[in-house]
């Protein structure tokens, strides 16, 4: 069994084979993942040992003090949070050591083609078709939206719809999309921030070899909710110290600007920190339980408050600024490969945070599914569940 003090003794293995002063930042990243320790809870050959997830802890800390450069999980972290376990489960070998390792040192970059400008809140009813070409092969048509990091994406994971004579959620298949294929047609999507992080993709005759699906056909929304239940732990689960992410800026500016105080603002950023500690132990609490398995539907009640937490202290941030907190550094049109939540100032984390309670699951989606399938009550009424896709009212 692999234990911490292995782990220790093979991190420092790969120090000494590999040394961060010396060694190419991506030859190191590569030496990495081949010692198994890129994610310690993942196969041998596939970037880890087998060890207990919680151990990764370890292994990180030993590279960190060592200076050993990281992945960059910011730009990458739908390859990382999504992709990555939807791949580990569902993938073939083949798949899973084509795909796993350039992920994971940042060589390519996933995007998620899943929401469309019809099927966004209700993903089940999208309507981009793949159909069966000559040969091996699917030939896939449509449009996708709000897709992240899209530009700077080498693949992509795709749901599509192959049997529109089927209910929604049975007549949908998983697969691989290659950015750089013909007929992948990408446009940025300018934001509230003046941005263009998100993008909407055009599909014309994209050809997609077989060998490139992920699960068998038809059972594509199954795959789908493995992705999902990621993508929300992904993002309201991440690992944070104490003052991490949003409430860090506003309290640092609270101890920094005395000149700025207020007895209600005070109250409110008392109320506001605590609930930021709260997420982050809760959050630690979470990634314990998946050392056991695979993330539930725990992960929206997350997601959730991530999302509530941003706005809200975001705008205590804007509002303990005064005049200061209206201003904005830059609205020229960029398209960033990551979110930079503390890199800009207060008015870019207002207007971001925005966007929290959308991507990811809509916040009124996730309440459904605290309520149904974590406090057990009882689902709201779908007409549509039995209906064949095709017969579906638009």
């Amino acid at each position: 069994m692999t234990d911490a003090a292995e782990l220790r003794r093979r991190t420092q293995e790969l120090l000494a084979a590999q040394p961060p002063a010396t060694t190419a930042r991506l030859d190191f990243l590569r030496a990495r993942f081949d010692a198994g320790l890129a994610w310690v809870h993942y196969p041998a050959g596939l970037g880890g040992l087998g060890a207990p997830r919680s151990l990764q802890a370890v292994v990180d800390a030993e590279l960190e003090a060592a200076g050993a450069p990281d992945n960059d999980p910011r730009r990458i972290g739908i390859g990382l949070g999504m992709a990555a376990p939807t791949i580990l489960q569902f993938g073939t070998e083949e798949q899973q050591r084509r795909f796993l390792r350039p992920l994971w040192t940042g060589e390519e970059v996933w995007c998620q083609l899943f929401s469309e400008p019809g099927a966004g809140s209700d993903l089940a009813a999208l309507g981009t078709r793949a159909v069966r070409a000559d040969g091996d092969g699917w030939v896939v048509d449509g449009q996708k939206v709000w897709t992240s990091s899209a530009h700077a994406a080498r693949w992509a994971i795709l749901i599509a719809r192959t049997d529109p004579d089927m209910p929604k959620h049975r007549g949908i298949t998983y697969f691989v999309c290659d950015m750089t294929d013909p007929g992948v047609e990408v446009r940025p999507l300018r934001q509230i921030t003046g941005e263009a992080e998100f993008n909407e993709v055009f599909l014309t005759g994209v050809r997609i070899p077989d060998s490139r699906r992920l699960g068998e056909v038809g059972d594509g929304w199954r795959v789908a909710q493995t992705t999902l239940n990621n993508e929300r732990v992904a993002i309201g689960g991440m690992r944070l110290p104490r003052e991490g992410g949003m409430i860090g800026p506003v309290a640092r500016t609270w101890r920094e600007r005395p000149e700025l105080r207020t007895h209600d603002l005070h109250q409110r950023l008392l109320g506001l920190w605590v609930e930021a500690e709260v997420a982050r132990l809760t959050g630690e609490r979470l990634r314990q339980q998946l050392a056991a398995g695979q993330p539930g539907p725990e992960g929206a009640g997350m997601k959730l408050g991530f999302a509530r937490l941003n706005q809200q202290i975001s705008g205590l941030e804007v509002e303990l600024l005064g005049a200061e907190g209206l201003l904005y550094d830059d609205w020229t049109m960029r398209r960033p490969e990551l979110v930079d939540f503390t890199g800009r100032e207060a008015g870019y984390r207002y207007l971001r945070s925005k966007g929290n309670s959308i991507e990811g699951g809509t916040s009124e989606v996730l309440l459904n599914i605290v309520a149904e399938r974590v406090l057990g009550l009882p689902a709201e009424p779908r007409t549509d569940k039995d209906v064949a896709w095709k017969d579906l009212a638009r």
